[in-house]
């Protein structure tokens, strides 16, 4: 008896929140979770409300495991803001559903904007102020500027009559709280997802097989890649300066991967798992650094962001429709929202920045680049200066502050010698190897990767099974001792 009432305390212990161990989608207990989930969802998939609650529940106890009491303020949010969407239907003066539409978006802001900026302003003002900084004691809720942009632009669709408001606050929790796209997204447009629910239509067998393929792919991208190559990367981002020139810029280059393989594969993973699930929630990644320019990586780059900024806060701006000088100074601006949201600091700010000014320069460009050949001899030097540029701002991502991304930077300018990469080679083979390996699969045409995709999922189940089961082995080869948490976990 002793040892079942331990057993039932243990069981008990892992399914309440632990700060110091978030659920992740790479975590062994998610996955236990999931596969209890998934067959239970199968059967009450016939019954839509029975449905709705059982997947808002693990919805909500997905983000009380990852963010703890705060998956009550998700719920008090989204009941109100379902009430505000109610009221901006019913108005039938356009003033009155603006006045509700912007106590709506400012409400929600006003929360995003305590948890994730105060701290960041109130260190500004107290360094205008010579006054001694004491920040506040705020834990930052795990996604909430995910969720909090996919209820602002619920609430803009409702007012613009793009959408109506869900009939049952069920409906809107289920889509604000859907926890395959919750704490990392991708971000889901309402007038996408909502149709979807109402469907209610179970996933087909290539989708389901679709799904299991991306999550494969997202488990070894994340897990293997991802978490391996960071932590050399960690050394030098983490010791600016500490490092010659050549091992700096392997790092920085190691950074710009680690970066893509984490996000995009949490998003693979997302996509996968909401497939098995009948839903689908758009494509979030396409070989960003593949982009011959940087208008075209961010058409590739965590779109589901880039799409919501042009259509919530470029168009609105003016976009281009009020002369050059302002479509520029709307894409800086947009950027500059960007790069806030990324996180509360001036280094994301300066990001943000860079990529408008970026932006600025190759709108104005295109007028003479129009006029040079489109083809392979110029497709390498356009693609080497994009991915160039992205790489250097992703410094200034990744650094502690803005003067160690100085020191970085300058590092690889000033202590550079080309006679050490055999000597890197040979400390850091596997690191190196993996890092080829990288760059030619992410450079291949999207024409393969599907065939490769098609080919998985037409094959019998046992390749499927076998497949699965070197993923799960270059999972335990190359895990850390913990569980890295994403990178976006933060945003």
């Amino acid at each position: 008896m002793e040892s079942i009432s331990t057993a039932i305390s243990n069981i008990f212990s892992m399914l309440l929140y632990d700060p110091k161990a978030p659920m992740l989608f790479s975590s062994g207990l998610f996955w236990l979770l999931f596969l209890i989930f998934l067959p239970i969802y199968a059967l009450l998939k016939n019954n839509k409300l029975r449905m709705s609650l059982f997947v808002i529940a693990f919805s909500l106890f997905f983000y009380y495991k990852s963010s703890g009491i705060f998956f009550l303020m998700l719920m008090g949010t989204s009941l109100i803001d379902w009430l505000i969407s109610h009221r901006i239907a019913a108005c039938a003066k356009r003033g009155y559903r603006l006045a509700w539409m912007w106590l709506s978006v400012i409400f929600s802001l006003s929360i995003l904007a305590y948890f994730k900026y105060a701290n960041f302003f109130l260190w500004n003002w107290n360094q205008m102020v010579q006054a001694n900084f004491q920040p506040l004691d705020i834990v930052l809720p795990v996604g909430i500027s995910f969720y909090t942009f996919q209820s602002i632009s619920y609430v803009v669709d409702v007012y613009k009559r793009r959408i109506p408001p869900t009939k049952s606050w069920l409906d809107y929790i289920f889509f604000l709280s859907f926890f395959p796209a919750l704490v990392a997204g991708p971000i889901v447009r309402a007038d996408y997802f909502l149709p979807q629910i109402q469907k209610n239509r179970r996933a087909t067998g290539v989708e389901i097989y679709g799904g299991l393929w991306l999550i494969i792919i997202g488990i070894v991208k994340k897990a293997v890649i991802a978490d391996y190559i960071a932590q050399f990367n960690d050394l030098i981002f983490n010791n600016p300066g500490a490092y010659d020139g050549l091992q700096t810029l392997m790092g920085v280059l190691g950074y710009t991967m680690q970066i893509y393989c984490d996000f995009s594969g949490y998003s693979d993973m997302a996509i996968g798992l909401a497939l098995i699930m009948g839903f689908r929630l758009g494509i979030n990644f396409n070989s960003p650094y593949q982009s011959r320019n940087l208008t075209d990586f961010w058409r590739r780059w965590h779109i589901s962001l880039s799409s919501w900024l042009r259509d919530y806060v470029y168009i609105p701006l003016g976009g281009n429709r009020k002369g050059t000088l302002r479509t520029y100074v709307n894409n800086f601006l947009t950027m500059l929202i960007g790069g806030l949201w990324h996180g509360a600091a001036w280094k994301f700010v300066f990001w943000g920045a860079m990529h408008g000014i970026g932006l600025a320069i190759h709108k104005a460009c295109k007028p003479m680049l129009k006029k040079i050949p489109d083809n392979f001899f110029t497709a390498i030097p356009f693609t080497l200066i994009t991915f160039i540029y992205v790489s250097a701002l992703w410094v200034f991502f990744r650094a502690a502050s803005f003067e160690d991304s100085v020191i970085i930077i300058k590092s690889i300018f000033v202590d550079f010698h080309i006679s050490y990469l055999s000597q890197f080679w040979g400390v850091h083979t596997e690191w190196c190897v993996m890092m080829l390996v990288l760059f030619v699969c992410h450079f291949l045409s999207s024409g393969f990767i599907l065939r490769c995709k098609h080919l998985f999922i037409r094959s019998p189940w046992i390749v499927k099974l076998l497949i699965f089961l070197i993923a799960v082995q270059l999972v335990i080869t190359y895990m850390t001792a913990e569980i890295a948490p994403f990178i976006y976990f933060q945003f």
